[in-house]
């Protein structure tokens, strides 16, 4: 991984065999991040898991091996407690230049993966919420 910030602009460069998840939050322990929004993200991944909430206690997960290009990544990371929590939606391509998308679970850099993040001070949490299951966004 590479990684520069300047302006609140972070642009970081992942290389084949890294986990996504890991060398994110690894970037914004680098550069001391509270909240960022994932203003872009494209290349290449393979071993990828993606979800689809249907409902509360029902979160559909399937997975991926072979390569498929990152067509767009979006999201938000925000720094809680001694970890950083990723809520990541990506939208894929494949050979055939089918599309598939969901929340992004997991994933592993096939060729490479350039990501461009937005650092901001406002401070997000997450909590599990009663009604869906899902670890909700609350803006502090």
């Amino acid at each position: 991984m590479k990684s520069k910030e300047q302006d609140n602009i972070l642009i970081i460069r992942l290389f084949p065999e890294e986990d996504i998840h890991e060398r994110l939050k690894e970037a914004c322990k680098k550069h001391s991040v509270i909240t960022a929004v994932v203003l872009s993200g494209i290349g290449q991944v393979k071993h990828i898991q993606l979800g689809y909430f249907k409902e509360k206690g029902s979160y559909v997960v399937d997975t991926y091996h072979t390569p498929h290009e990152l067509l767009s990544l979006s999201g938000n990371i925000c720094h809680q407690g001694d970890e950083y929590l990723l809520h990541l939606h990506a939208v894929l391509g494949n050979a055939q230049k089918g599309t598939i998308g969901g929340h992004l679970v997991a994933g592993i850099v096939e060729v490479t993966n350039e990501l461009v993040l937005l650092k901001t001070p406002i401070k997000i949490t997450r909590k599990v919420e009663e009604t869906t299951g899902l670890s909700g966004m609350y803006i502090e």
